[in-house]
Parts: structure tokens; C-alpha cells; sequence
């Protein structure tokens, strides 16, 4: 009678979770494209104004083109510039400085697929995403091409700033880790340099609990149950809608899963776990579990010339022992559950535990979607140099080689999607962290190791 009143329990929260997030889901794609045919409509009408404005605007180009990039990097269900017509996934933030570029990587794929998307994306070309990896994981060593190449001076000498939200963040350190290793073909003299500074914002560094309660097994972190939210993934690339992909797209096209490709067949397999990312775990839930985080972070390091800031966030507090939601007004009502439900988290007794020394008390505070001790710094399966800090400025004069972050009060998407929702904190952030990489963070001749540091 127990089992069956769980099993019943869990039903309705994955129907309940189901029916929020593809409501969220509709209202996003539904307000990107009234957005994009809007935008469309008033350049039709007012076509002649817009060129004359245009004509109008001041050719100071050389001086912008000499600042360094600062790219913003999406996190999981992201999307890039353009994609969703006028809809910013960071609020309009890239709209604060002059040379910002938001590249639109796979929304679901791989850590390891989306940092060599990034790339491309910046040096041009087609994406190669490397003979070995493509054999091992099943699909088309080559991808998308980017004919014209977004910032293609990227060397040692025209470095570049990031700024990741939630997985993004692990992707550029993917991606530094690949450019001090050559692991670029035709592309001999990459080197960590090219990386100027690393921001995060409730940066995916060390895994989150939540893809155990989304369906990933805690058993291993790379297969999912039978019945869960994310098994609703496996249909998006199979239908292959175009209309739906001219907006959103899961970018899993190198694993050629398109039903005119893969036929009924195609589709069985993707179910049952036999083709695709999910029957090698080359997708980018695997990558947020504890464990796969702790198998990434093995071979990444934090590099002594690189800068690097994180803000973690947290929407719980503890009351008489017990961490619960701080407020119901100040969370998205597509992460309420979730943060209530993360921070009751126990990881099952049954089974090893993730790393030697996993306590459930210290993964409880959490945003809705990370625990807030995944998103300070790098810290598992080894802690990197690092230092809390309250306030922006208290981390002046930056040194290099050392994670400085600050927890924030605020969900996980509290800084992207809608400006209007943060109000000034969505200013004050954005503003700190572009005035941090123009005016405090310089590249000089001679550093200061991280064990240097005061």
C-alpha cells in the first residue's frame, strides 16, 4: 500500500512538472516569435527610417573592434542571439557594451560538443568535434559551419572575456582546458592565454542533485530512469519540426536522429536508449550529475593568467534546523517545487555515494536548479584557489589564478530571460561584471601565482 501511495506521489509530480515546464516552454517560444514578427512588421513599415539611421551612427568603428569580446555563453535549454528573434536569453544585458557576442550552442548537448561549437563559432569554419570523440560517441565528426567567424583575431594577443550562466560557465573552462592543449586540428599555437578572464553566473561547477530528481540514475550518473521529465527530450530532434527548430533547436543534428534520416526505427531506439546521446551519455545532463562533474573536472585546471569571478545564488534559508525556501514571491513559479524538493534531498543510502566525504547537509541551498556549493568554484575531485568575498570591489586589485565569488540571493534564472524581474539587481550585475572586465582586469607581463595571493 506504501509503494503504491509513492508511486502515485511520483506520478503526479512528474505530470505536474511536465505540464509547468512545457506551459514555460510554450510561453517562451510563443512570446519570441510575436517578438520576432513585431520586429519584422516595423522593419517593413519603417524600412526608409531605418536606414537613414544607420547612415547616421558615428564610424567609430576601429575603436570598438579593439576591445576584447565579452561573450556570453547560454546555459542548459539556452539559445543565442537571433535565435529567438528580439528575445534576449540574458535580458537584453548584451545591449550594455559595445563589443558583446552571444553565440546560440546546442541547447542539450554535451559540454565537451558545445565548447568546440564555441570555437567555430569565434575562430569561423566548420565545426570539427574531433575523430576519436565522434567515433566513441556515435555521431558526424563534423557539424554546423560558421562561414563568416565572429572574432577570428582570437590569439594570445587579442584575448577574450566570458561569461557563463549555469553550464555555459563549464563549457568555457571546457573550452580553455581544449585551447591549452592544442586540442584543435590546423589550429597548433592555442594556448590557455586566449582566455582573458572567466565570469560565472550560478556556474555548473561541480554538479547538481537536481538531475537526480529529473531522472538521472544516482546509481551512476549517466542513465536515466524509465519513467522521468527529461525522457520527454528524446522526441525533440526525432519530429524535426521546422518551424520549431528555426527557433529552438536541441542541437543533436551531428547524431542525425531527424526522422526522414532515422525513419519509425530511429524513433524506437532513441526510446529505448539504443541510438542518439543517450545510448553513450554524450549529452549534457550526464555532464550535471556529481559524477560527471567530478570526471570533467579532473582534467581541467585553473590557469595562473586567467582572471575569474563567480556569483552563486540561493533562494533558501534554514529555520529551526531546517533548510527550506526563502520566500514564495521571490521564486519562479517553475522553481518553487524544485527548490523545496533539492534542499529535502537525500542521496539514496543504497547506493555509493557520489565522492568520499558527500554529506547531504552541504548540497541542501540551492537556486531551483544548483546547489549553491556546486556554483563557487571548482572544488571537486580537488578545491582550486579561491576567496569569498561580500562586496565587488572588495576583490580590488584582481589577482589571477583564483576563483574570488560572492553568493547572491536569487533563483537561477532571476538574471536572465526577463530584466523587468530583477529590476536593479539585473543592472547592478551587469554593470559590475562589464566595468570589471574593461577597467580592472589587465593582462600583464609578469603574475602573481594563486599561491601568492594575499
Amino acid at each position: 500500500m506504501i509503494r503504491w501511495w509513492i508511486s502515485s506521489f511520483q506520478l503526479a509530480e512528474l505530470f505536474i512538472s511536465s505540464v509547468v515546464h512545457l506551459l514555460y516552454g510554450f510561453y517562451v517560444y510563443s512570446t519570441a516569435v510575436a517578438a520576432h514578427l513585431s520586429q519584422a512588421l516595423s522593419e517593413c513599415v519603417f524600412k526608409s527610417n531605418v536606414s537613414l539611421e544607420v547612415k547616421k551612427q558615428d564610424p567609430s568603428k576601429s575603436t570598438v573592434d579593439d576591445l576584447p569580446p565579452i561573450v556570453l555563453v547560454h546555459g542548459i535549454f539556452g539559445f543565442g542571439k537571433g535565435k529567438f528573434g528580439s528575445f534576449s536569453y540574458f535580458g537584453g544585458a548584451e545591449k550594455k557594451d559595445e563589443r558583446v557576442l552571444v553565440p546560440d550552442l546546442g541547447s542539450l548537448t554535451s559540454i565537451y560538443d558545445r565548447a568546440r561549437e564555441l570555437f567555430y563559432y569565434l575562430k569561423g569554419g566548420r565545426v570539427d568535434y574531433g575523430e576519436q570523440h565522434s567515433k566513441t560517441c556515435g555521431h558526424s565528426r563534423f557539424g554546423r559551419i560558421y562561414e563568416q567567424a565572429h572574432y577570428p583575431q582570437w590569439d594570445e594577443d587579442h584575448p577574450i572575456h566570458f561569461v557563463g550562466h549555469s553550464a555555459g560557465a563549464q563549457v568555457v573552462r571546457v573550452l580553455q582546458q581544449m585551447l591549452a592543449d592544442k586540442a584543435f586540428e590546423g589550429y597548433e599555437n592555442t594556448s590557455e592565454n586566449w582566455v582573458l578572464s572567466i565570469t560565472a553566473l550560478s556556474g555548473a561547477f561541480n554538479g547538481t542533485t537536481r538531475t537526480y530528481l529529473d531522472g538521472m540514475l544516482p546509481e551512476d550518473g549517466q542513465n536515466m530512469k524509465p519513467l522521468c521529465l527529461l525522457q520527454l527530450c528524446r522526441l525533440g530532434d526525432w519530429l524535426d519540426i521546422p518551424l520549431l527548430k528555426a527557433y529552438y533547436n536541441f542541437g543533436f543534428d551531428h547524431f542525425n536522429l531527424s526522422w526522414r534520416k532515422a525513419g519509425l526505427w530511429g524513433l524506437v531506439d532513441c526510446l529505448l536508449g539504443n541510438a542518439g546521446p543517450w545510448a553513450t551519455g554524450d549529452w549534457i545532463l550526464p555532464d550535471l550529475t556529481i559524477q560527471g562533474s567530478i570526471k570533467l573536472n579532473s582534467n581541467l585546471q585553473t590557469f595562473p593568467n586567467t582572471f575569474y569571478f563567480s556569483y552563486a545564488t540561493k533562494r533558501t534559508r534554514k529555520i529551526l534546523g531546517v533548510t527550506v525556501p526563502s520566500g514564495i514571491l521571490g521564486i519562479h513559479p517553475m522553481l518553487f517545487i524544485r527548490v523545496l524538493q533539492i534542499s529535502l534531498y537525500r542521496y539514496p543510502t543504497d547506493v555509493p555515494p557520489p565522492y568520499k566525504g558527500y554529506r547531504d547537509e552541504d548540497w541542501q541551498d540551492n537556486d531551483g536548479a544548483l546547489n549553491t556549493i556546486s556554483m563557487t568554484h571548482p572544488r571537486l575531485p580537488i578545491e582550486h584557489p579561491s576567496c569569498s568575498i561580500v562586496n565587488d570591489s572588495d576583490c580590488q586589485p584582481l589577482q589571477p589564478g583564483i576563483w574570488y565569488y560572492k553568493t547572491v540571493e536569487a533563483d537561477h534564472i532571476f538574471f536572465i530571460l526577463n530584466r523587468e524581474r530583477a529590476g536593479v539587481q539585473f543592472d547592478l550585475m551587469y554593470d559590475n561584471i562589464f566595468e570589471r572586465c574593461r577597467k580592472h582586469i589587465f593582462r600583464k607581463t609578469s603574475q602573481t601565482l594563486p599561491n601568492e595571493a594575499p
